[in-house]
């Protein structure tokens, strides 16, 4: 089952590269990940996609906890969570697919960022299966030229939020 792990990292050098290291050293596979600044610049928060049963993931999470850079954890996918990606995609048209394309993008929610008669480059924000049927109904009307996913990104609904653990 897919998961999406949020982790709150301390902002230090080599910080990244361990939390990867663990991943790669136990033979897990990082579908994607995004990190980012939070609030407090001592803190990156990392989104993390994996897959795995639920005895792996849980021991994904014992071991992130263990790294020292590692603040908090949270498995969204445990609960009610929100996710997104972002997707911009470089198309070449045909003149007669243009205003199709563009009816298209702008119906499912997406913005022309350029539609420069060289290519085309759309954006769309949204779920990972909206996200794969519109690059599968785009790719229908001309040629992908680049495609380029941001990952998943998430957030729990719960009234509690991955924060910095204080300690008395």
């Amino acid at each position: 089952m897919r998961h999406i792990i949020g982790i709150l990292l301390q902002n230090e050098a080599g910080a990244l590269s361990r939390v990867a290291g663990m991943f790669s050293s136990r033979g897990y596979n990082i579908e994607s990940l995004a990190v980012a600044p939070t609030d407090d610049p001592t803190v990156s928060r990392l989104t993390l996609v994996t897959s795995g049963s639920e005895a792996v993931i849980h021991q994904i999470v014992n071991q992130l906890n263990k790294l020292v850079d590692v603040v908090n954890v949270e498995d969204m996918t445990r609960g009610e969570h929100l996710e997104r990606e972002l997707v911009l995609l470089k198309l070449r048209l045909e003149p007669a697919q243009r205003d199709a394309v563009r009816g298209f993008v702008v119906r499912t929610g997406g913005r022309v960022l350029d539609p420069s008669t060289e290519s085309f480059i759309v954006e769309l924000l949204g779920s990972e299966a909206e996200i794969s049927g519109f690059i599968a109904e785009l790719a229908g009307h001309g040629e992908l030229i680049e495609v380029v996913r941001s990952g998943a990104l998430g957030v729990s609904r719960s009234n509690r939020a991955l924060r910095l653990v204080e300690t008395a």
